[in-house]
């Protein structure tokens, strides 16, 4: 819809479409016509719409035109549009829309002004050594980050809107000429695509990129770092920024990210191996043991050595569940204590966890509900599991799928089922990359920034499992 060249028409207008009382209306004189300033009060800066439009515009004299008030106007973030909409969108984005009687185009000037989290370490992210900046909410804060670290041109922001009340700003992030043309083209489409009333938060748009809406596993990753996500985009990756979030999303994802650690790359290549390592072996014990446990308790007690199996008949006497309901029933009482800590105000949730890690669990084995063993298990389990905290939801679900086949069908049906996921996960492939790379397929020069990571200064090669510019697939001839 175009403006009115009448003022009163234009004024009553949007006052019918933002009857909010948080919009305020400001009469003003602009030379011989009379004008109407249009912001919404707790967004705007209000003493830069003093400075920057009242004054120079009570300081116009006899006829005015539209290029002697656009010349008045000093604001660096200053447009001119003459669609109803677009500045009905200016102004609920917190700037400023100027009308002035006579006109058939408006103005409006960028001068939001709104409370910000200042930038501090991200909480899942904490670093001994290290860049300890992180990403807050705000979009142009977040891309202020990055270009303090990648003074290029290359640097690309392509912004997007998402949302039919919300209308969030979306910005794509990428390096032009790593970042592989089709990759970039799909998630814009993606994203283009979106049809939902509001996104809130980033991981609204993470579940329109990934392209298995099944999948039990990860297929965006993601970060909180500046420091990571300019790595991760200098490998050719595509960051996408939300606004409103201070999660950035990157694809494509493969599994190896999330065993990476911000303090690999500030600490030796030995420790960090052995980190990655240590990480590696934790999730294999949380994922398997207490379905392991389940299945040589009932199917394979043979298995078990005698020591073992002695102290397990020992724990397990008197014990009125199955070990199969046992284990389940432990680990619910963990994962009701895990969810009531992050619920609760923080140090109460700190009392919580305490309470119920302790005294719960010592009660329930000294009452012969539950043996030690499962305890233990179910314990360590649980521990081991966070050491790859952006992977826990998926290996909890994962946890409790073995867990129901081990105590249902036994070891063997077990070891069908791992085999069956290791398939699964080979055979994985999200925008063209393989979410097992580098090691399935074997690609020799990633391998350097594996689970075994090499010194930096050999690790100067951008990974040859992700799509590069101009290019698809992995090669065979680099594999």
């Amino acid at each position: 819809m175009k403006l009115f060249t009448d003022l009163t028409k234009n004024v009553e207008f949007l006052k019918k479409e933002l009857p909010s009382s948080d919009v305020n209306f400001r009469s003003i004189k602009a030379g011989d016509k009379d004008g109407c300033i249009i912001f919404v009060k707790d967004m705007t800066d209000v003493k830069g719409v003093g400075n920057l439009i009242i004054t120079p515009l009570h300081e116009l004299k006899g006829e005015v035109s539209d290029k002697t008030v656009s010349d008045a106007l000093y604001s660096p973030e200053k447009k001119q549009t003459n669609d109803m909409n677009a500045l009905i969108s200016e102004i609920v984005n917190g700037n400023t829309a100027l009308i002035i009687d006579g006109f058939s185009t408006a103005f409006s000037f960028g001068l939001k002004n709104f409370e910000k989290r200042p930038i501090s370490e991200p909480p899942t992210s904490a670093v001994i050594k290290g860049p300890r900046e992180g990403f807050v909410e705000s979009l142009p804060v977040n891309i202020s980050l990055m270009r303090r670290r990648l003074k290029t041109s290359d640097l690309i922001f392509e912004n997007l809107e998402v949302g039919k009340f919300s209308k969030t700003q979306v910005s794509l992030c990428y390096i032009k000429n790593l970042a592989d043309k089709t990759l970039v083209e799909s998630v814009k489409r993606k994203i283009q695509n979106i049809n939902i009333e509001a996104a809130l938060d980033s991981s609204y748009i993470s579940k329109y990129l990934g392209e298995h809406k099944a999948s039990l596993f990860k297929q965006v990753g993601n970060t909180e770092k500046p420091d990571i996500l300019t790595a991760k985009i200098l490998e050719g990756r595509v960051a996408v920024f939300v606004d409103g979030s201070p999660i950035v999303l990157t694809v494509p994802y493969r599994l190896m990210e999330d065993f990476q650690s911000p303090s690999d790359y500030y600490s030796s290549a030995y420790s960090a191996t052995f980190s990655r390592l240590l990480r590696l072996i934790s999730v294999m014990i949380s994922i398997l043991v207490p379905a392991f446990y389940v299945a040589a308790e009932l199917f394979h007690l043979q298995l078990i050595p005698l020591s073992f199996l002695i102290t397990i008949v020992n724990g397990i006497k008197g014990i009125p569940l199955s070990p199969s309901y046992e284990m389940f029933f432990t680990l619910l009482i963990f994962e009701i204590l895990n969810e009531t800590s992050v619920r609760m105000p923080k140090y109460v949730g700190m009392v919580v966890s305490i309470v119920g890690g302790l005294v719960l669990g010592e009660t329930a084995v000294n009452a012969g509900i539950i043996s030690a063993p499962t305890l233990m298990i179910v314990a360590l389990s649980g521990i081991c599991l966070y050491t790859v905290p952006e992977l826990e939801q998926s290996f909890s679900n994962l946890r409790l799928i073995f867990l129901i086949i081990g105590g249902s069908l036994g070891g063997y049906a077990l070891l069908a089922a791992c085999a069956g996921t290791f398939i699964y996960l080979v055979s994985f492939e999200n925008y063209s990359t393989p979410l097992m790379a580098p090691y399935a397929p074997l690609v020799k020069e990633d391998l350097k920034d594996g689970f075994i990571k090499n010194d930096l200064v050999d690790v100067h090669v951008k990974p040859l499992s992700l799509k590069r510019g101009g290019k698809g697939k992995i090669d065979k001839g680099e594999l």
